[in-house]
């Protein structure tokens, strides 16, 4: 009975000493999840916001009217008109010239006794203030004028049986002459007429260095003169243009310098600035006396001819326009050389390169020097 009773508690206190006799287990408690943040990023800086870039908006391609002798821009009334070319004088005692800054083209050529005069061509002289010393013409200006088809105002000319006889080919070659000597243009006052003496250049420059007219004068008197004041239908004039005339291939021609005779010598010296060559003479700036500045052209042209003495008493010359040939074109700073041509006594001035192509000038005024064959030209 007694023994019944051991039984269980002994069967109690084994299992305790079993349980406190094993060894313990090493267990890592699993930890709770724990949520993962994102990773931190800096806010991105606000984009700027794009700035339009300006763009030039391009100048449309000019497609009006332009002036038949410069290539520039001009109102259409003009495009088709004769142009006027003016007799001027260029002794050193008559200078300055007026109004030969206004001229699209100037030609100079050799006279008697080493001297020189120009003959300067307007499309369009209205506003050309006063031009002048207006003086006496030459069979060769003649056909310079006629070349263009233009109104030729002058104070007299050459008057000689034989080669030079300005007066029997104004006749022979129909030339439209404005005279001021045996004509019915001159004035004894001012404004009076086509043209009238000058008191200031009287008293400055001597009589026979006074006579003046003005670009408003000259509108005046052909808006009710009879002569034929336009280009006949389907006349052109052989001039070619471009923004550039500088000529491709050139030599360089800073300063060019043009001997004419022992008397004058024209310096053309380039003025990267403006683009142009500043006109020299007599060692001297070549000076427009209505503005006070010097005169400034595009383009430089040199022509080589024969110059001659014709013999007579007055010591005239000839200069051959009909055989043409050689000279220098510059533009832009550049030279090339050029052949020239011109057909007897009406025909244009035609210029090409050595290879026959024909010369493209820069938009601008042209100065042509028409110089002896021995001239000697240079470029520095």
């Amino acid at each position: 009975m007694r023994l019944r009773r051991m039984l269980p508690l002994c069967l109690s206190l084994l299992l305790l000493l079993s349980a406190c006799g094993s060894k313990t287990a090493d267990v890592t408690p699993t930890p709770p999840d724990i949520p993962t943040l994102p990773a931190r990023t800096q806010a991105p800086e606000p984009s700027p916001s794009p700035t339009a870039t300006p763009t030039e908006t391009p100048e449309p391609e000019y497609t009006g009217p332009r002036n038949p002798l410069t290539g520039e821009p001009m109102e259409e009334e003009w495009v088709n008109k004769r142009p006027v070319a003016i007799m001027l004088n260029n002794l050193e005692q008559a200078l300055p010239q007026q109004g030969q800054s206004d001229a699209d083209i100037i030609y100079e050529c050799l006279e008697e006794g080493g001297i020189t005069r120009m003959m300067a061509v307007y499309q369009n002289p209205r506003d050309a203030g006063v031009i002048g010393s207006v003086r006496s013409t030459r069979t060769y200006y003649l056909e310079l004028a006629l070349g263009h088809d233009a109104i030729l105002i002058h104070a007299g000319g050459s008057d000689v049986a034989g080669v030079e006889d300005a007066y029997g080919k104004i006749r022979a070659w129909g030339v439209t002459s404005l005279d001021g000597v045996r004509g019915p243009y001159m004035s004894n006052t001012e404004g009076g007429n086509l043209m009238w003496r000058d008191p200031g250049r009287v008293k400055a420059n001597g009589y026979v260095h006074s006579v003046v007219t003005t670009g408003a004068k000259i509108d005046e008197i052909f808006s009710a003169a009879s002569f034929r004041q336009d280009h006949k239908e389907g006349w052109t004039y052989q001039m070619d243009f471009a923004d550039d005339g500088t000529p491709a291939g050139g030599t360089d021609a800073p300063v060019i310098t043009v001997p004419f005779s022992n008397y004058k010598t024209g310096v053309f010296t380039y003025d990267q600035d403006t683009g142009r060559y500043l006109v020299s003479e007599y060692g001297d700036a070549y000076i427009d006396g209505n503005t006070g500045e010097q005169v400034g052209v595009t383009n430089v042209v040199v022509l080589r001819t024969a110059c001659r003495s014709t013999g007579d008493s007055y010591g005239h010359v000839s200069v051959d326009l009909s055989s043409g040939g050689t000279g220098y074109f510059a533009c832009g700073g550049k030279v090339i050389d050029l052949v020239w041509s011109k057909s007897e006594p009406d025909g244009q001035l035609y210029y090409t390169d050595l290879e026959g192509n024909p010369i493209v000038f820069g938009r601008g005024k042209t100065y042509v020097n028409i110089v002896p064959l021995n001239a000697q030209v240079t470029f520095e």
